[in-house]
């Protein structure tokens, strides 16, 4: 499930002063509920196969985080130690239990909080609340993949989206206007 041709990652209309990019990734596919408790469920063997396919999508593509923000959950730690090695370089990373299972506001709140004076973050969570993150978002972007992501969020999919008022926009209560440029998933 590709987004097409990988946009240029490294230009971008952002004013670099206020701008930023946010990399959206839903958690690889976990072992099921009854396997484990929830924080701790691992991947499955096909997440375990899916979230190196993401992080080189995500090498391919350009998209190159200055931090990474991750729920502490198994899963997601597993995928974000999956799609590391694909980066060229690879960021910090902060662990934060505010993202475990949170609802979109909780997720902007903690990007506001941390993020200031980065212009490129990755945040990988957890269904549903980043992909009503993402589509709260994404105000503007390709019709296509604006309707796909309307629909769904895949694990191990990503969403990229500019935020041209920056972090602030998240908390500011003016509501969000972010662009997207990117959603891809593997197949």
């Amino acid at each position: 499930m590709s987004s097409g041709p990988a946009p240029d990652a490294t230009s971008s209309a952002l004013d670099p002063t206020t701008g930023c990019r946010l990399l959206l990734v839903r958690h690889a596919k976990a072992v099921p509920k009854h396997v484990a408790e929830d924080f701790e469920r691992s991947l499955s063997d096909p997440g375990r196969a899916d979230a190196p396919e993401t992080g080189r999508w995500l090498a391919d593509s350009g998209f190159q985080p200055h931090l990474v923000l991750c729920s502490p959950a198994r899963r997601t730690r597993e995928t974000w130690a999956l799609i590391a090695p694909a980066l060229p370089n690879v960021p910090p990373v902060v662990y934060d239990d505010r993202l475990y299972d949170a609802a979109p506001e909780v997720l902007a709140g903690v990007l506001a909080e941390r993020c200031a004076g980065l212009s490129h973050v990755m945040l990988v969570g957890h269904n549903t609340g980043i992909h009503e993150l993402a589509k709260t978002l994404c105000r503007t972007g390709p019709t296509e993949l604006l309707e796909r992501l309307s629909v769904e969020l895949p694990k191990s999919g990503v969403v990229v989206v500019d935020l041209p008022g920056g972090w602030h926009d998240l908390t500011s209560g003016e509501g969000y206007h972010g662009h997207l440029i990117a959603f891809w998933a593997p197949r």
